[in-house]
C-alpha cells in the first residue's frame, strides 16, 4: 500500500483540533488497540466521517475500503491512498477487497472494515456481513470491535459522537478456524456485532446518565 507516513501524520494533526471542535467526541478503550501487529479494527458505521474518527481516537495508522469513484480525480486519488484507502469496485463482489484487507494484515497493519458494509441511513444498527470474519479465519488474526455512537442531536450534522472500542476478539474467542465453514463465519459475524450492540448500548445509558 502506498500510504504516506508523513502526509497522514500531518493530516492527524491539522484534522484533530477541526473534528475536536466540531464532533465534540470522547474516545474510550483506545489502549485496547494492539501497539503492533495485523489485526482487523471492525466498526459500524454512520457517515463519511467515520474512517477519520477512528484515525484520530487512537495511535495507529488505519487501512480503509472507498468506493472505486473516489480515485477517479488524479489529485484526490493521490490523498485518499496516501492517507490509507484503497478503491473497492461496486458489484465486483468481496473478492478484490478480501484479498488487499489480507495484505495489509500479512504486512502487520491494521485493516479498517465496516461490519455492515454500507452506513446506516437511519442511524441504527443493520445486518452485519461475513467479510472481517472472513479475513479473519484465513489470517488467524484478532478482531478490535469499535462503536461510533451518536449522543448529540442526530438530526443535528455535526452532533456528538463516543468512539468506543472493545478488547480484541482473538479467533479463539470468535471459534474460527482455518478449516471452519459458514457456521462459524456467521457465528464470528454474530459475536463482533454483539460487541458493538454492547458498547452502543452502555455508551447511550451513561450519555442519559450524564
Amino acid at each position: 500500500m502506498g500510504q504516506s507516513k508523513v502526509l497522514y501524520s500531518i493530516g492527524k494533526v491539522i484534522l484533530l483540533p477541526v473534528y475536536k471542535l466540531i464532533y465534540r467526541y470522547k474516545v474510550i478503550g483506545s489502549e485496547n488497540m494492539p501497539r503492533e501487529g495485523g489485526v482487523i479494527l471492525a466498526c459500524n458505521h454512520l457517515s463519511f466521517s467515520d474512517p477519520v474518527l477512528l484515525g484520530l481516537a487512537q495511535k495507529r495508522r488505519l487501512y480503509f475500503m472507498a468506493k472505486s469513484e473516489l480515485f477517479r480525480n488524479k489529485f484526490a486519488s493521490f490523498i485518499i491512498r496516501s492517507l490509507g484507502a484503497f478503491p473497492v469496485e461496486r458489484g465486483a463482489g468481496d473478492g478484490k477487497a478480501i484479498k488487499t484487507g489480507e495484505d495489509i494484515i500479512r504486512e502487520g497493519n491494521v485493516m479498517t472494515i465496516f461490519l455492515e458494509g454500507g452506513r446506516s441511513k437511519t442511524g441504527e444498527l443493520m445486518r452485519p456481513r461475513s467479510g472481517c470474519a472472513l479475513v479473519a479465519q484465513q489470517m488467524q488474526v484478532p478482531v478490535v470491535p469499535a462503536c461510533i455512537t451518536i449522543t448529540g442531536n442526530p438530526k443535528h450534522r455535526f452532533a456528538k459522537r463516543v468512539i468506543h472500542f472493545s478488547k480484541p476478539l482473538t479467533p479463539k474467542d470468535m471459534g474460527v478456524t482455518p478449516e471452519g465453514g459458514r457456521r462459524e463465519l456467521k457465528n464470528a459475524t454474530n459475536a463482533i456485532m454483539d460487541e458493538i450492540k454492547r458498547m452502543r448500548e452502555a455508551d447511550r445509558v451513561d450519555n442519559k446518565k450524564g
